[in-house]
């Protein structure tokens, strides 16, 4: 029976900051626009707009963040937060995900 290797607290941590960094900077950033200066024309919400759409694409791989179809003790991604099931996706990971699964950026739903 093979052991499986839990990540430390560390590792989960640096990169449940990395996604939600990824996530944020950009949405943050949006009003950095240096071409679009306090005399520019241009309405706000069109920019923010163009700003918030590469932030809603940016996922983690499910590599990244050992993604397992099944759950792990007590945690599976239907009660997780992140969890969208309407879709079988997640707010933080590419691609479709199973009710059962797992992943290293599980968080309980409140």
């Amino acid at each position: 029976m093979m052991k499986e290797e839990i990540p430390p607290r560390r590792v989960v941590l640096r990169r449940a900051l990395a996604v939600g960094c990824s996530l944020w900077v950009p949405i943050a950033l949006s009003g950095c626009d240096s071409k679009n200066g306090a005399n520019s024309t241009s309405s706000a919400p069109a920019t923010s707009a163009k700003s918030a759409a590469p932030a809603a694409t940016t996922k983690v791989p499910q590599a990244n963040v050992q993604y397992q179809t099944q759950p792990k003790g007590g945690q599976k991604c239907g009660q997780c937060l992140h969890f969208i099931a309407d879709s079988n996706t997640c707010k933080l990971v590419e691609g479709q995900i199973s009710p059962e699964g797992w992943c290293s950026l599980w968080a309980k739903k409140v």
